[in-house]
């Protein structure tokens, strides 16, 4: 996959966050000023309080796009009126395996992302940004510096912004390729120069953040989103998606599907008209998906799942979660028992090794129990000992990693327990296939 799947126009919703995407050019300051690019920001810090910005944000019912889904709004009135040095991060250390969304915004739609963190930091009374790139992202990185310079150089960024009292600047900086940096703490260590190891909470980062300052870290996909609510207002945002899913939402899918790629569409698509209407389809039989990122637990390939709508509250139902909104098909002939050996391996390689729960659960006996029962080498026991092993991880370690190395287990084990045991009574390995052809 080379890029995302801009689909055609639909009647019912308008594009904001790709409207631009894949367009020669989209990337330079002259193409976004052509196509009213920094025009929200002005008028707002001319026109609006900083509080009139939490509220609108607030009422527009935004909730955060990087896989918790906390409310946007809320998360920036826990900042602090204190006085003190306050900053915005950027968490653009996109690691989860399934997702892509971020990366087509800081590539070819970057003065978005500042003009969202423009807006942010405003709200927030942060007057300095720091943008954290996956390690792996070296176009995004150097798209996004050569747009923080376009933007210092014409006036868009740095002191007394569109003639207000308001400064802000904005840094780049690159990470190393470790997926923990996507946990807040973790990455405001790493950020420090330190290793990137969570942090123990409370103190919450609005509280004693980055260098023991008041903080606050979101998603690219969160920020960018910020320019479009502020410039047509919360009630065109709400009037998208569910009750308690509002907006738009950038939809990843891949494996095995005629047209992977992203899709910008309501919140509460389901995922049939996801997978058949916008993706073009299965390209082969499927027996399970994973709705949000490999962290989020797999669900069967059924009828009553594709009729699910993707929003937080309808996939939290149906025992899984929105995350990323990363789908991935599996198709039949890969065992979902290799499939989650797989997923625990990466948790494995990306865990810390700060806490035991996670250092020796995920990265010792998930390993170990995997590698016994996937190379034919297992016992119903230990099928049973995995099942227990998760409930004495989950919600003991120090951040959720070890979380996200669960989830995906326990519901392989809800849906497809049998083939789990069919390994461990036939004294077979699983047959080792690519999820792709």
């Amino acid at each position: 996959m080379t890029g995302p799947i801009v689909s055609g126009k639909d009647p019912r919703f308008e594009r904001t966050l790709y409207a631009h995407v894949g367009k020669e050019g989209s990337w330079t300051l002259d193409y976004y000023l052509r196509h009213g690019g920094y025009e929200t920001a002005r008028k707002v810090l001319k026109e609006k309080t900083p509080e009139e910005v939490i509220e609108e944000v607030k009422r527009s019912g935004l909730r955060g796009r990087g896989g918790a889904g906390f409310p946007t709004g809320v998360k920036w009135s826990f900042m602090p009126k204190d006085g003190r040095q306050h900053y915005l991060i950027c968490n653009a250390d996109e690691s989860e395996p399934g997702s892509f969304k971020d990366r087509y915004i800081l590539e070819d739609v970057p003065h978005l992302l500042i003009e969202g963190m423009i807006l942010a930091g405003y709200a927030i009374r942060a007057t300095v940004g720091y943008i954290y790139v996956r390690g792996e992202y070296r176009k995004a990185a150097d798209r996004l510096e050569a747009a923080i310079q376009e933007a210092l150089a014409r006036g868009y960024l740095g002191d007394n912004l569109f003639g207000t009292d308001f400064s802000f600047r904005l840094y780049v900086h690159r990470g190393a390729g470790a997926y923990i940096c996507g946990e807040e703490t973790a990455l405001m260590n790493s950020l420090e120069g330190l290793r990137a190891n969570p942090r123990l909470k409370p103190p919450f980062p609005a509280q004693s953040g980055l260098w023991g300052k008041p903080t606050t870290i979101n998603n690219v996909e969160t920020l960018a989103s910020v320019v479009p609510i502020l410039e047509r207002g919360a009630d065109w945002f709400a009037s998208m998606g569910t009750e308690g899913s509002k907006g738009m939402k950038l939809y990843q899918i891949s494996g095995p599907v005629r047209r992977p790629g992203v899709y910008e569409l309501p919140m509460g698509t389901t995922l049939r008209e996801l997978i058949y209407d916008w993706a073009g389809g299965p390209l082969e039989p499927i027996q399970a998906l994973i709705p949000g990122g490999s962290s989020t637990p797999p669900l069967p390939f059924t009828d009553e799942i594709l009729d699910t709508p993707m929003s937080y509250e309808h996939l939290q139902a149906k025992g899984s979660l929105l995350g990323t909104g990363g789908v991935i098909l599996i198709p039949e002939r890969v065992s979902m028992v290799d499939a989650m050996w797989n997923v625990t391996r990466f948790y494995a390689h990306e865990s810390c090794g700060k806490c035991t729960p996670c250092r020796e659960g995920v990265a010792g006996f998930m390993v170990n129990l995997f590698a016994k029962i996937g190379s034919g080498e297992g016992e119903e026991k230990d099928v049973a000992n995995l099942e227990n092993l998760l409930d004495l991880i989950e919600g003991r370690s120090f951040c959720p990693l070890a979380d996200a190395a669960v989830w995906p287990v326990r519901g392989s084990l809800r849906h497809f327990k049998d083939q789990y045991l069919a390994l461990a009574r036939e004294k077979r390995p699983v047959p080792k296939v690519s999820l792709w052809r």
